[in-house]
């Protein structure tokens, strides 16, 4: 059975003591709550006294927003997936949109990445999706399974196992438009789809979708409803902790 996941991805936002102020409230209210697993992406200089904090509430599990595709050397300001799993972080983001578009990362620097990740230990979320123009094209699904099978379908089973997708339609993250019910589960599907034939129906069936793009605390609980829908990668409205307490709540 796949797992129902619930990531909170801050990005660049939060200073020290906000960020640390948020995890302890979000550890706090979420004493026995629930069963759904939570994932919290702060920034860096988080990441050490959030995995303390996760050894208080072990529902609480943390992430990195992003890794090098390089082991170690001279690559200023880059941070090792090594690195991070020295912190005792076992989760990584890779390939969301913004640093595909921002840092020019292509798949084949994102295989490079999830390779690093898988070997020291970290579990990925890997972000897939389209802009509104080549949804208007109807590339969309074409541009979703090329991202997967460049970036991801070099793997084994087994290390696909390790692995959780977050779709993102990149025209609906951080601007307030949610793709529909049926639009997100018609992908979620059509991803789903992509592993079966790839990997086989019981990988398929055991792998977790994630829906980013402007979810919210109004909108999660039909999102995740969908069959195929298994949880959300949250942004704006994981910087609050009652916001993001109450997606978590929404399955």
């Amino acid at each position: 059975m796949r797992n129902k996941i619930v990531a909170a991805n801050w990005k660049m936002n939060l200073d020290y003591k906000d960020g640390i102020n948020i995890l302890k409230e979000v550890s706090d209210k979420l004493q026995f709550n629930t069963n759904t697993k939570v994932i919290i992406a702060t920034s860096y200089i988080h990441l050490r006294e959030a995995v303390s904090l996760n050894n208080l509430n072990s529902q609480i599990n943390i992430a990195a927003q992003n890794c090098s595709a390089y082991d170690s050397g001279a690559y200023t300001s880059d941070i090792s997936a090594k690195m991070i799993n020295s912190c005792g972080v076992k989760y990584v983001i890779l390939g969301h949109s913004e640093c595909r578009d921002n840092f020019n990362e292509d798949n084949y620097l994102l295989m490079q990445k999830v390779s690093q990740a898988l070997s020291n230990n970290l579990h990925v979320i890997f972000c897939c999706g389209e802009t509104l123009l080549q949804r208007q094209k109807k590339i969309h699904f074409k541009y979703i399974e090329k991202q997967l099978e460049e970036s991801l379908f070099h793997l084994s089973s087994d290390d696909i196992s390790k692995i959780y997708i977050a779709y993102e339609p990149i025209w609906a993250i951080g601007t307030g438009v949610t793709a529909s019910s049926s639009q997100a589960q018609e992908m979620h599907k059509y991803i789903r789809s992509l592993f079966s034939k790839k990997y086989g129906d019981t990988c398929s069936a055991n792998i977790s979708i994630l829906y980013g793009g402007s979810c919210n605390s109004e909108n999660a609980s039909e999102l995740f409803s969908q069959p195929d829908i298994d949880g959300g990668l949250i942004g704006g409205a994981s910087l609050k902790a009652d916001s993001f307490i109450s997606i978590i709540k929404s399955f």
